[in-house]
């Protein structure tokens, strides 16, 4: 009797921390689906914003008069990369278990590398406000020089822009490649992911090229707003939680 009443104990403690394990899985998934959609909402926003006021030659007066939208357009900018920055701090724990390597990979380029590209374009954008500033109160002969800064500013937005584009893709890629192996989300979902990073990768690679192909990165937004969604309703998938391997893959 007392075999089997340890047995029992046993299978019980067993089943709770399962259970417990399916609730945590389930809250993550739910808090990786909303970082994403808040991510990617603010990042929209930036662009609806300020995207009509870098451009013509006059951007400058442009600038200096919107400065509020600019600092808007900022700290939108600043609210993605923070919330896309915790996405690969939040999925590590279920990532690890299915490869370690990968999953380290991820925090570092999307959690890394990828916020301090956006870090720059927020420090770019307030640094375009001073320039306007300092071009408004100058005399017409400094007009050209103001105006050379700000346009090198602009360029260098360009050059983070190619170059985030590829830290995102090669980031994305080591995601979607531990989701497919592990089936933690439909496999569909996540060769969609695969593909699209892919896609992403070649468009930064022709950035820096001053070729880039906007195109290409179309098929990685729907692609992210599906996942999320599916993450926050269907959460990750429950065999591939509860068969994650003790050793995990470190290759």
């Amino acid at each position: 009797m007392k075999m089997s009443g340890n047995a029992i104990s046993e299978q019980m403690s067993t089943g709770n921390k399962d259970d417990e394990k399916m609730i945590e899985s389930k809250m993550t998934a739910r808090l990786v689906g909303v970082l994403f959609i808040i991510g990617t909402v603010a990042g929209i926003l930036s662009v609806l914003i300020t995207g009509s006021i870098f451009s013509g030659s006059d951007y400058l007066v442009k600038v200096f008069e919107n400065q509020n939208q600019i600092v808007t357009g900022a700290f939108c900018i600043l609210v993605m990369g923070l919330s896309l920055a915790l996405v690969p701090v939040v999925v590590y724990p279920i990532l690890k278990k299915h490869n370690r390597t990968l999953a380290l990979g991820y925090v570092v380029f999307r959690g890394g590398l990828e916020t301090l590209t956006y870090v720059l374009q927020v420090m770019v954008f307030l640094l375009l406000i001073i320039l306007s500033r300092e071009n408004a109160d100058a005399a017409v002969s400094d007009a050209s020089y103001f105006k050379n800064t700000g346009t090198l500013l602009l360029k260098g937005v360009d050059i983070v822009a190619a170059v985030q584009s590829i830290v995102f893709s090669l980031g994305a890629l080591m995601l979607y490649y531990v989701f497919y192996r592990s089936r933690l989300i439909p496999r569909w979902l996540s060769g969609w992911g695969v593909v699209a990073a892919i896609l992403c990768l070649a468009n930064g690679v022709l950035q820096m090229y001053s070729s880039g192909v906007g195109m290409l990165a179309l098929p990685m937004l729907p692609q992210e707003m599906v996942m999320a969604a599916w993450l926050i309703i269907k959460g990750f998938n429950p065999i591939a939680i509860a068969s994650a391997p003790a050793k995990p893959e470190t290759n």
